[in-house]
Order: C-alpha cells, then structure tokens, then sequence
C-alpha cells in the first residue's frame, strides 16, 4: 500500500459515534450521504477511498479521504476497521465497455469490500441497488440482485438494501438516455405510479444512512416508492 495512503486514513478509532465506510463516495448518491454523513453527529469518522481527492476532503476532519486505486482492495488497508458500510459503487454498461467489467464493478467489488470489512468488525451494510433488481430478470437486473445475495450471505447483524427507480440528479459524465429519461419522469410525474418515479439522491441518502445507524436485524429491503417518504436523519 502506499505509505501516503495509509499516513492519511490511518486514524485512531473514535470513542464517540460510529466508524463508517463509504463506498463510491464520488457519485451522485454517494456524494449526498457523505454530505448528510457528515452533519450527523451519530456518525464520527467518515472513510471513504476514491480514486481521486474528494472537494470536501479538506473541509472535514471527520472525512478520511484515502486516494487509491479501489478496483483491487488490498486486505491490509486500515479503512477496513469499521462500524458500518454504505455502498453506492455503480456504472452502466456503456462506460463500463462490457458486462464483464459492469458485474465486476456493480456486483464483485461490493461483496468483496463486505467481506473484509466484516473480517474488520463491520455489523451493518447498506447497498443501493435498483428497482426491480431480480435474479430472473435482465442481466443488469440479474447483476444487482447477485451483489443483493452475495451481501446476505456475509450475514452481518444487519443488512439494508436500497432499490431505487431512475435516480433524480446532476450527473457529471453524460448519460443521454438517462437524461432523457429524466426529462419526462419529471414532466409527467403526477401521472407515473410511486413506485416508477423518479428519487431524488437525497431521499435515496437518507434510507441509506437510516440503515445503518437504526434499522434492526436482519435484512431490510426498501422499494422505490418508500423511498418518497422517508424521513429526514436525526442529528
């Protein structure tokens, strides 16, 4: 591992409030939990390992912001030493090149980061994962509800899974068929069933969060249109 990575999250384990690893911090939803993450005073330390050096990094002492090449977790990395885990890793096909790549990202890395961060004394996760996500359906569908089983059999005290319909927000790669997309979800809105309309990543933020610092054992699975009401994190 490189020595300035390990220098700049190797942190003492704080007394007060939970260890959290956040996974894919850099994206749009991972980018609103580590935001709302780290206003909520249950939560002490944040470590979240990009690639690149998040905006934020400098503005927290809370946030861990380790740069390294995350496709291939090294087991001695420290960020492993955690209370809970929130995944928001996730790519499409297009930018992954192949479904190859896109299972590698979507469905291996998550279970591979629940496994040592469990070895790490990890007790709750939180995914987020898609609407309809089955292993019956498409091969997107079929890859999101693989990582969903892979995770429930790593058994940790608590698991909670996010499915999402079309996520509501700024992208800063182009994603035109989602922007599309988007476009008429929120033109016809009144008109879509709960369950198909668009989340906001805020909405999609707070359940994740809320999973990990209050759900209760076992597995919890949140359909979209819960997701409309879920309430805000308490501070």
């Amino acid at each position: 591992m490189n020595p300035a990575t390990q220098a700049s999250s190797s942190t003492h384990r704080p007394g007060k409030g939970i260890r959290l690893l956040l996974l894919g911090a850099s994206g749009a939803v991972g980018s609103k939990v580590l935001e709302l993450a780290l206003r909520d005073a249950r939560i002490a330390q944040v470590l979240a390992p990009t690639r690149q050096a998040l905006p934020a990094a400098g503005n927290s002492e809370r946030l861990i912001n380790p740069v390294t090449d995350f496709s291939r977790p090294d087991p001695q990395d420290p960020w492993w030493q955690c209370d809970a885990v929130i995944c928001a890793l996730g790519t499409t096909l297009r930018k992954a090149g192949s479904q190859e790549a896109f299972a590698a990202i979507d469905r291996d890395l998550p279970i591979r980061c629940g496994q040592l961060a469990k070895a790490g004394g990890a007790r709750h996760f939180a995914l987020n994962s898609s609407l309809g996500a089955s292993l019956r359906g498409n091969f997107y569908l079929r890859t999101k509800a693989q990582a969903e089983e892979g995770l429930k059999a790593l058994q940790f005290e608590s698991l909670t899974i996010v499915r999402p319909s079309l996520i509501d927000a700024q992208r800063t790669e182009s994603r035109p068929g989602e922007a599309f997309g988007l476009l008429l979800a929120r033109s016809l809105r009144p008109l879509i069933p709960g369950r198909f309309r668009a989340v906001s990543t805020e909405s999609i933020a707070r359940a994740l969060i809320a999973g990990v610092l209050e759900a209760g054992p076992g597995v919890q699975v949140i359909e979209s249109e819960a997701l409309h009401s879920v309430p805000e994190v308490s501070p």
